[in-house]
């Protein structure tokens, strides 16, 4: 039986390296690939397929395919949508073309690999799809519009996609972790100060208090904060179970959100992320 691969995106850091250095080491053809030349060129210097995917580029998602292709020789058995950033700041401050901008690469990109792959799987008669969602897409936190608001389309469009191909043989699942030690803070730090203009706010009191301290200042692992192998762990799970669950709840603040989520009218569920 052909080896399995997968095609991995944001594999720089994080969630992504630490899933395609797993999948790797227990037998699978990975694909790791990053939005930088630069990064795929240390991942490849550690023994990993590297190439780019730039997820605000169709061009580049239908050359990544079609690389993928070529070297297994057509097939493909999953794909993990990983990569994604988020842009700090109220809603009222964040203007439309930056809600565009995030969208096109934490949701219009995934569609567009997915859409991609999909007739691959058809062809040959299996695949797995999975998505990397968040405890953001289960329940929403201040000053994270953005984030959330692309997490929780992806859940949407997700469910969607699973019902629809209930009757073929490609499975779709949602990965859900929550606090994960990545470098998503810091990397969000450019899109802020790109996007926000937080000093001409009517919050700017709220933005000293308590958005830039924590943006800026590095208060050390959260509480409930996992490693990413703590994802990978789940997502190995779902790749490799005959029977796949539709979604992988990833650290203790997804599973408690999850379960409020179900249980609380909203005015309570407000009360108790206002407090988070």
């Amino acid at each position: 039986m052909a080896q399995k691969s997968i095609l991995i995106t944001g594999c720089s850091s994080g969630i992504g390296y630490d899933a395609a250095h797993a999948l790797k080491a227990r037998g699978w053809r990975v694909f790791a690939t990053c939005r930088s030349e630069a990064d795929c060129e240390r991942l490849r210097d550690e023994g990993l397929e590297s190439f780019v995917l730039d997820y605000e580029d169709t061009a580049s998602i239908t050359t990544a395919v079609q690389e993928c292709l070529l070297r297994t020789g057509g097939t493909l058995h999953a794909v993990f949508n990983n990569g994604a950033y988020g842009i700090p700041g109220a809603v009222e401050d964040l203007p439309t073309d930056a809600l565009r901008a995030i969208f096109e690469t934490n949701l219009f990109g995934y569609h567009e690999l997915t859409r991609q792959v999909i007739p691959v799987m058809r062809a040959q008669g299996h695949g797995r799809i999975l998505n990397c969602s968040s405890v953001l897409g289960l329940a929403v936190l201040r000053w994270r519009g953005a984030y959330n608001a692309t997490k929780f389309a992806m859940e949407g469009l997700t469910d969607t996609l699973r019902l629809e191909m209930r009757e073929t043989p490609i499975k779709v699942i949602l990965i859900e972790p929550g606090p994960i030690t990545s470098k998503i803070r810091e990397n969000s730090i450019p899109h802020f100060e790109k996007w926000i203009d937080w000093k001409a706010s009517p919050r700017a009191a709220d933005y000293k208090k308590s958005l830039l301290k924590r943006l800026y200042e590095s208060g050390g692992p959260d509480k409930f904060e996992l490693p990413a192998s703590a994802v990978s762990k789940k997502l190995i799970h779902a790749l490799e179970h005959n029977n796949p669950k539709p979604r992988y709840y990833v650290t203790t603040p997804t599973y408690i959100m999850g379960a409020l989520r179900r249980i609380l009218p909203t005015r309570a569920m407000d009360w108790v992320l206002s407090r988070i």
